[in-house]
């Protein structure tokens, strides 16, 4: 990590898949891990308890990713707590997938306030420690939703791509303290998000991807905890596909809204 003493880390959207196996892969590194959760407080005790067993270190907290104030002050109480912030992952988000025609304001505004609110909330006052501390790694978790646009995600395709464009303006003004900063860009993951998926639209979303699986988020969780590590000390402002070689061009979620 990026300190020889043991080093502090923030997982937002940590009690469920993509974001549990970060926690699990940072603390079974000898991370100190906080995450947080909205709704999902037996998991996330549950979580909390598991790694507790194992000797490994983390703790749950209750904040609502769509606001910005909530978030910032996890981060502030983390730093007054343990003096130091060494690793933020930004991986809450919510979908509410519909065609744009019978979207409604509220469908939009959640996607775009998890995604996006408490992105600025808890990464504001990170990057302020990380510049006092002259170290530490931001990763968020965006997707290639973000980049081709996918039919029936405008909320969600408009939020991720935003994430894109935050990681690359924020690298550049962290680069000067040796900070990185990165997204990773998943295509399907074993998760409760491609559960509305049938039978049909599974095999044909398999179909497209070369490797004719999807991702474990394990798998994600390895290159999230690669950004986090001195190996990509010299990485930042890069988003990088997990995708098992959809190819950007070809990415479709195989539904009709």
């Amino acid at each position: 990590m990026t300190t020889s003493e043991k080093a502090v880390a923030v997982v937002t959207g940590g009690s469920r898949g993509i974001g549990k196996a970060i926690v699990k892969r940072l603390a079974a590194g000898g991370v100190a891990v906080r995450f947080t959760y909205v709704s999902s407080e037996q998991p996330a005790q549950a979580l909390v308890d598991e790694l507790a067993a194992s000797g490994q270190t983390a703790q749950a907290f209750r904040v609502d990713s769509r606001d910005a104030g909530a978030a910032a002050n996890l981060i502030e109480h983390t730093i007054e707590e343990c003096g130091r912030i060494d690793i933020l992952v930004n991986n809450a988000a919510i979908t509410a997938d519909r065609l744009l025609a019978q979207m409604t304001d509220q469908e939009w505004s959640s996607v775009l306030e998890t995604s996006l609110n408490g992105l600025f909330g808890a990464t504001r006052p990170t990057a302020k420690q990380m510049m006092r501390q002259r170290a530490g790694r931001i990763v968020n978790l965006t997707s290639v939703s973000g980049v081709v646009g996918i039919a029936g995600q405008t909320n969600y395709s408009a939020a991720k791509a935003a994430i894109i464009g935050f990681t690359r303006s924020l690298s550049k003004e962290l680069a000067p303290w040796q900070i990185p900063v990165n997204a990773v860009a998943p295509g399907f993951v074993e998760t409760d998000m491609i559960s509305y998926m049938t039978k049909e639209q599974r095999t044909a979303a398999l179909a497209r991807v070369p490797m004719r699986r999807f991702a474990s988020p394990e798998e994600v969780a390895s290159v999230v905890a690669f950004l986090c590590s001195d190996a990509a000390s010299y990485v930042t402002g890069a988003w990088l596909p997990v995708d098992g070689g959809i190819g950007l061009s070809n990415l479709t979620m195989g539904r009709d809204g």
